[in-house]
């Protein structure tokens, strides 16, 4: 804790401007101090009511004997200058229960509609940074988490321009704990905000998208919304030009080679958007089949599985070898074997 210009800092405050919280955001003591969204949580952390005096800055008091009363007291009686006065053998304790109640309590708290909006203006101002990746165009990216468990994994930086998961290039976020992003902020952040633009530019991100009804279109003969996502949000980072291509002096490399592309399809998309919809494609398949015979569902499935062939990678063709052949184990592209 510290003390400027004779004002307390609270803990909470203090907590987030620690080297390597920046990704935090300031959780209020009024969420903290409701029930419900502390539902479950003395399980799992040690020491919970002292951690969450000391979240809140309270005095410890005497023995409760539920949350409801510990959170009832803390309403009433809390005052806002009071410090935490315990010996220097559990203070370290409960520091960390402190620490693990607080991330908990946050992985709900950016999923709340006030929550969200405070890490809404910490994604607008770059505080989270920007994707790694060179097609993606400096893309903003958002910390999330691969567990909600706790003490199995660190936050990575999520990047709806590509769709994958980073680990932050500085080291003092590589200690933080990945559940207290949790899994769920990641999407519902961009099923929340679906008009931010993710496309990404050199000259920094525009903030939002022209919305469906503004008559706009992002790509010629496509729509502006599909599925209720605005196309040029659907991974602007995939797709034709936008993956790296092997070359050796000018040419390709072939993807059948040893030392060729792998897993290229991951990266694909498809040209025309209007095939990821789904929905469209099977109504406009039982309008065309009438009499109910299939044929004309049974084609649109077809059309949409060989688009979606087109994209993946040709399989890899083995040679077969005769048993008595001499192969070269310095052959590795398969030419040079006599015969």
């Amino acid at each position: 804790m510290s003390i400027s210009s004779g004002v307390t800092e609270s803990w909470i405050t203090a907590f987030c401007s620690l080297m390597g919280h920046e990704y935090f955001a300031e959780i209020s003591e009024e969420f903290i101090e409701d029930d419900f969204n502390l539902t479950g949580l003395q399980s799992q952390v040690p020491k919970f009511k002292e951690a969450l005096e000391m979240i809140l800055d309270v005095e410890p008091e005497d023995e409760y004997d539920s949350e409801d009363d510990l959170l009832d007291d803390i309403r009433d009686t809390r005052p806002s200058e009071q410090r935490h006065v315990r010996v220097a053998s559990d203070l370290s304790a409960i520091e960390t229960s402190a620490e693990l109640l607080y991330g908990l309590i946050h992985q709900r708290y950016i999923t709340s509609r006030q929550g969200i909006q405070q890490m809404l203006e910490k994604y607008e101002r770059q505080d989270f940074g920007v994707c790694p990746r060179v097609f993606c165009n400096g893309c903003r990216v958002l910390p999330v988490g691969r567990t909600d468990t706790p003490g199995l994994d660190t936050v990575k930086l999520y990047c709806p321009s590509c769709q994958d998961l980073y680990t932050p290039p500085n080291s003092r976020f590589q200690t933080v704990d990945g559940a207290f992003f949790g899994t769920t902020f990641g999407c519902l952040f961009f099923m929340t905000f679906p008009e931010l633009d993710v496309s990404g530019s050199p000259d920094g991100p525009v903030t939002s998208l022209p919305s469906a009804g503004s008559g706009k279109t992002s790509t010629s003969g496509q729509p502006v919304q599909i599925n209720g996502v605005m196309t040029d949000n659907l991974a602007p980072g995939l797709g034709q030009g936008k993956i790296y291509e092997p070359k050796i002096y000018g040419f390709k490399v072939s993807e059948r080679a040893k030392s060729g592309p792998r897993m290229k399809w991951l990266r694909m998309k498809p040209d025309n958007i209007n095939e990821l919809d789904e929905s469209a494609i099977y109504h406009a398949s039982q309008r065309d089949s009438g009499d109910g015979d299939g044929d004309a569902e049974m084609e649109a499935v077809d059309a949409q599985q060989a688009a979606i062939n087109r994209r993946k990678k040709a399989p890899i063709r083995k040679r077969r070898v005769g048993a008595s052949a001499n192969v070269d184990p310095m052959n590795t592209n398969g030419i040079g074997g006599a015969g």
